[in-house]
């Protein structure tokens, strides 16, 4: 049976306030929110209120002290304001907004200098576990596709910096970038956590190789990835529909901490 994990949401916005639902509607009872971390009090202590909920709303550097996981899922911003202090203080860090992470490398070292944990959840992107294995074989090639829907991709200053036309995307698959993870990082900051959880995994940020293109014909994301490796040839592709409360982030991000969450506090461990 499961043992009940405490942990702390960090950042109120979309994403936490699913983690929240999801827990409300938690039938098993083994997650349990100890407090929320929020720029704005007064608007997490009206969403608490609403999804049932009478825990403490305190600061990102007070997170700390409510428990020893925290589930990072603020913005790219907010990323290291969330990160740092759970790191210092020895916690598990559950990171949400991953691409954040490759501007701020030096949090990995701090984890390693104070025992902390720096969790990347990897539920959104396929093959993960078997990227990882492969690693330990030897990998000649890591590739990322992305087709990503063109409103996803609007308020994306590359797009308007290299005059790219999203309304051409609604009915066709329009080129947008190539190169690397570390650029796409770069580029696209608010959006593609997916190229630095890759990267992270494989070859790293500046051998992962990424294609994003815009396509409003799909329901949602799609992500192809490509591994050659002495060990395994892998081509592996998911299909992320958007969140109904906000399109730029897919539905299944939450879920993927609720699964992370539950592995914490599971006697039964699956996966590499």
């Amino acid at each position: 049976m499961s043992r009940k994990t405490r942990f702390v949401i960090a950042g109120f916005g979309n994403i936490g306030r699913q983690i929240a639902g999801y827990v409300a509607k938690d039938e098993a009872g083994t997650l349990e929110i100890a407090a929320v971390a929020a720029r704005n009090r007064e608007k997490a202590r009206e969403k608490l209120g609403r999804l049932g909920f009478d825990v403490p709303v305190v600061s990102a550097a007070e997170a700390p002290d409510h428990a020893d996981i925290i589930v990072e899922s603020g913005t790219y911003d907010s990323f290291r304001e969330i990160v740092e202090p759970g790191l210092k203080a020895g916690c598990t860090v559950i990171a949400v907004s991953v691409g954040a992470l490759a501007e701020n490398l030096d949090l990995i070292d701090l984890a390693t200098q104070s025992g902390g944990t720096l969790h990347i959840a990897s539920g959104t992107l396929p093959g993960l576990d078997l990227l990882r294995s492969a690693r330990e074989a030897g990998i000649d090639e890591v590739k990322l596709v992305s087709k990503i829907l063109p409103r996803s991709l609007a308020h994306e200053a590359y797009i308007r910096d290299n005059g790219i036309d999203l309304a051409a995307a609604e009915n066709a698959c329009v080129p947008v970038f190539k190169g690397t993870a570390r650029e796409a990082a770069r580029h696209f900051p608010r959006h593609f956590n997916v190229a630095v959880s890759l990267s992270l995994a494989g070859v790293g940020l500046d051998r992962t190789m990424i294609d994003i293109s815009a396509d409003g014909r799909l329901p949602g994301a799609q992500h192809t990835i490509h591994v050659r490796s002495p060990a395994v040839v892998l081509e592996l592709t998911s299909h992320n529909f958007p969140s109904p409360e906000n399109n730029r982030t897919s539905r299944i991000v939450a879920p993927s901490i609720l699964a992370a969450l539950r592995q914490i506090g599971n006697p039964l461990r699956i996966g590499s």
